[in-house]
């Protein structure tokens, strides 16, 4: 409706966005009759709404005649307006499909090609890694079966049957201490799981599976077997030095090179023993294999000990011949126990590398380390020699309780000859903790190091000896 122009018609009720038709007709007809009437007149009503119904439309008519042209022009000029976007828009469009199609063939197709190729670069690098570690796994492999012979004795100068010699040649520790070098060479291109670390998927390929298998594990398990061998033939006190001459030299001689065998297999078992994955710091790591050699070679000392004893302080006449046995056996732990404490921890390849820190704060620690503490902390003693008197003499004591015990010839025989017994024990004590002479000379700078000096007195270990054997508080029978 044009402005001021007069309407009966109430235009805002039809506007109202909340208009109801249904609400509208009700009050129509509520206007129009009365709510007790009961037959409703609807005819008043309806032309009501037919009148406002005709007079909209004309109206509507109206202002549409009146503004058909501005309609019409407006309505061009939208349409007008309308195709030109669309033409711009088509032509954008067109601009951007030539562009990716120009993107596509000069771009993504290239990287397309790109991407293949770098895939093909890292599977043919991966394999170019893989061959080098193949052909390092061989080569190592070839190394070690040119080694083994040296070991075996089928080599140059060998004797050919290929059996363990129980006297191996001079040069065998030299040999076994360059076949676990490269063991752990093997071990280590094994035991690589980072992609990008030489040797990782070597498990995958056929030949180095085979050579581990028939020639890397029964090559470890010979060199450990011929370290642990050397450990537990390890002995000083059966070395002559004394006299002059060619048989002072010649004491001199072998005295040396049972102490390089001995360095030689504690290396080797030392180097050869596992790492664990989860291990922090170098200062943490605890040679398996060393370890249970070296502790068996304590007990087997202890055990042959103990049953000789035991047999001796009941048969006077070979008690003495014992008592030099015992004392040589602790003689020989004595010098152990001073060789290792001479010999710094070797370098592990296996382990993880000292950080700058780590190295600060246990520099001295770490880097004066020798291989005496880890015996001392897993058999809990700080002197071997003692840890042999006081483990054979809590053996020895029940022993002796049982011989008391049962009585018979014996235990009188025990009883009778306590006092000689308690001297020829203190004696043997005293006389097996003292370095042996062909290793005293070499070894004597030991000092403070280890604690093992000849200057320390064994008084008590001569007591708990002497107690051990010579128990009278059971009544003979």
């Amino acid at each position: 409706m044009a402005e001021g122009e007069p309407s009966y018609i109430d235009y805002e009720t039809f506007l109202d966005p909340d208009f109801s038709a249904a609400s509208f007709a009700n009050s129509l007809v509520v206007a129009t009759n009365n709510a007790t009437d009961t037959p409703l007149d609807l005819s008043t009503p309806l032309s009501r709404v037919l009148f406002d119904l005709q007079e909209i439309d004309t109206h509507i008519h109206t202002l549409t005649s009146k503004s058909a042209l501005p309609l019409l022009t407006h309505t061009r000029d939208q349409t007008a307006a309308a195709g030109k976007i669309l033409k711009e828009s088509e032509e954008q469009i067109a601009s951007v499909s030539q562009g990716y199609e120009r993107l596509q063939r000069e771009v993504l197709r290239k990287w397309e090609t790109a991407d293949e190729t770098r895939v093909a670069a890292e599977k043919s690098l991966a394999t170019a890694r893989l061959a080098r570690a193949v052909a390092r796994c061989i080569t190592l492999s070839r190394q070690l079966e040119g080694q083994l012979p040296e070991i075996t004795g089928r080599g140059a100068g060998g004797s050919g049957d290929g059996t363990n010699s129980p006297n191996p040649s001079r040069e065998d520790y030299r040999a076994l201490e360059r076949a676990a070098s490269t063991i752990v060479g093997l071990r280590r291109m094994f035991s690589a799981s980072e992609p990008g670390e030489e040797g990782h998927g070597l498990d995958r390929v056929k030949v180095v599976r085979t050579l581990r298998g028939e020639l890397m594990i029964p090559a470890e398990n010979m060199v450990k077997g011929r370290a642990q061998q050397a450990i537990t033939r390890f002995s000083m006190s059966t070395i002559a030095t004394g006299g002059t001459g060619s048989q002072a030299q010649s004491g001199y001689k072998q005295a040396r090179e049972a102490r390089a065998r001995l360095v030689s297999a504690v290396t080797i078992l030392y180097v050869l023993s596992p790492v664990p994955k989860q291990l922090q710091s170098p200062s943490d790591f605890q040679p398996e294999l060393l370890l249970s050699a070296l502790q068996g070679y304590m007990n087997a000392a202890i055990l042959s000990s103990l049953n000789a004893l035991s047999r001796a302080i009941t048969t006077p006449p070979i008690l003495e011949r014992t008592l030099n046995e015992v004392a040589a056996k602790c003689q020989d732990i004595f010098a152990l126990e001073a060789i290792l404490g001479n010999i710094r921890a070797p370098a592990h390849p296996l382990l993880p590398a000292v950080s700058a820190s780590d190295s600060t704060d246990k520099g001295s620690s770490s880097n004066n380390s020798n291989l005496v503490q880890p015996l001392h902390a897993a058999l809990d003693t700080t002197s071997l020699p003692s840890y042999f008197w006081r483990s054979l003499a809590s053996s020895l004591a029940m022993r002796a309780q049982e011989i008391l015990t049962r009585g018979g010839v014996a235990a009188r025989t025990l009883r009778a000859g306590k006092d000689h017994l308690k001297r020829e024990v203190r004696e043997c004590v005293l006389r097996g903790s003292q370095l042996p002479t062909s290793i005293l000379g070499a070894e004597r700078r030991l000092g403070s190091e280890t604690g093992t000096t000849n200057e320390r007195t064994w008084e008590r270990e001569a007591a708990v000896m002497v107690g051990a054997v010579t128990m009278t508080n059971v009544p003979d029978r």
